[in-house]
């Protein structure tokens, strides 16, 4: 995905029409051809229903590949331009957190360097402060849902649609401007996301390379997860809400390391070129 002059990304906030990705377009039509074939040729049910399996175990597949791209535009890389002005994004998921976020604030604060917050809504509700502060020290807060359900990628059209506008209009109360970009639970996307997406104005992002601190607790290998091969143009995940704050160890490394190689960390609205974006 690219943006700004090399972007097709309407990243206006608005709401748009919902294109499906070629996978999903392809699924609606044997379901479709499922039907007409099965009411004129019933005999031939145990070939359709083979069919419709190994169609599902695809989209399983591809709710379990979080860099993926069969379900629809995702976001694992900056545009070519940001890449050409040495740009990497961090983004943090699961906060705010009222003892965690504030040091990791300071830490990019000391560094000069900007982020993306993938907010929880209701947290985001608890804390607003916190995502005020975000705000105004120049970093973007974006939607990770409103309650984080373990199980959000099982869900129905209706309760995606609830887990996204609700934490969108938490989220937009509380710190005066929509989220941009959208990130599932655990990376784990439903194949019906995208539409829901679509009608918020929100854009599907996972990452170019994480560091699972949300599930291991030693900093050197989330470091090292995070900076082998790291380049211009990445996406790099971390947590602020993480049960172990083990981001508060690895955050300051991570920041020599992106200083030493000449990379700038920046927001991911301020890598698209987002119009009206203050620029701090």
């Amino acid at each position: 995905m690219t943006s700004a002059s090399d972007n097709p990304l309407d990243l206006s906030g608005a709401s748009r029409r919902w294109r499906p990705a070629p996978a999903i377009r392809l699924s609606l039509l044997l379901h479709a051809g499922a039907v007409v074939a099965l009411l004129a040729q019933p005999a031939l049910w145990p070939w359709l229903l083979g069919a419709l399996a190994c169609n599902h175990l695809v989209l399983s597949a591809a709710v379990l590949w979080p860099k993926g791209q069969l379900l629809g535009p995702n976001l694992t890389r900056l545009p070519a331009s940001a890449a050409q002005r040495n740009e990497v994004a961090l983004t943090f998921d699961d906060g705010p957190d009222p003892e965690v976020t504030p040091q990791v604030l300071d830490l990019l604060d000391r560094y000069q360097a900007k982020a993306s917050f993938f907010c929880i809504g209701e947290k985001a509700a608890a804390f607003p402060d916190i995502v005020k502060d975000i705000v105004r020290r120049g970093h973007s807060v974006e939607n990770h849902s409103h309650r984080h359900p373990h199980a959000f990628s099982f869900f129905g059209t209706k309760r995606l649609r609830h887990e996204v506008q609700t934490a969108q209009a938490a989220i937009t109360a509380i710190a005066g401007q929509a989220p941009l970009f959208f990130r599932a639970p655990a990376g784990f996307r439903s194949p019906m996301l995208d539409p829901v997406l679509a009608r918020a104005g929100l854009h599907y992002a996972s990452w170019t390379r994480r560091g699972l601190d949300g599930v291991k607790s030693d900093p050197d290998a989330v470091l090292r997860r995070l900076t082998t091969g790291l380049a211009a143009g990445d996406v790099l995940l971390l947590h602020d809400g993480a049960r172990e704050p083990v981001v508060l160890t690895v955050l300051p490394v991570l920041l020599e390391q992106l200083a030493e190689r000449g990379l700038k960390s920046v927001s991911l609205p301020e890598a698209f070129a987002v119009p009206g974006l203050d620029r701090r």
